[in-house]
């Protein structure tokens, strides 16, 4: 039997990928894949569509609510740290964990994401390999280590 952590409710673990390069959506996936988290991967790639997601509006109206959002910054339409703002100010959906998965090591960046209430920063590394370990870190934090919300109430 493989070794797996689900939600609750046995329903595997709900991500949000807000991504706008294909590259590091590929490379996440793969991470993702080789996890021990049964998960369901779900991107979009601005934050116009971040935000229609989590509020299920329009092409995603049946999407499940994320257990956890993985948050680029620097997005076309609307950037993430008006998404994470907008996010930390709903209290529908304030209690899902958001870790901010970018270039930036900005301070000023970093410094604005936490007083937004981000759960975590991290700077993606250049090398392949490194982007690679740093996403099982966060998987392996974040979704067996750490005890999220429930989706619903």
């Amino acid at each position: 039997m493989p070794n797996t952590t689900q939600t609750v409710q046995g329903e595997p673990i709900e991500i949000l990928l807000v991504e706008d390069n294909p590259g590091d959506v590929r490379l996440t996936e793969e991470a993702l894949k080789e996890a021990k988290v049964s998960n369901n991967l779900n991107v979009v790639s601005d934050g116009m569509e971040a935000m229609d997601f989590l509020y299920r509006r329009g092409a995603y109206a049946e999407s499940k609510r994320p257990d956890i959002i993985l948050l680029d910054l620097n997005l076309p339409r609307k950037d993430g740290r008006e998404v994470l703002e907008e996010i930390k100010k709903d209290t529908d959906l304030r209690r899902i964990p958001v870790v901010v998965l970018t270039t930036s090591d900005a301070e000023h960046d970093i410094y604005r994401a936490y007083n937004l209430h981000v759960n975590c920063y991290i700077t993606k590394p250049v090398a392949f390999d490194r982007f690679i370990e740093i996403i099982k870190q966060v998987e392996c934090f974040w979704l067996t280590i750490v005890k999220l919300p429930p989706n619903e109430i």
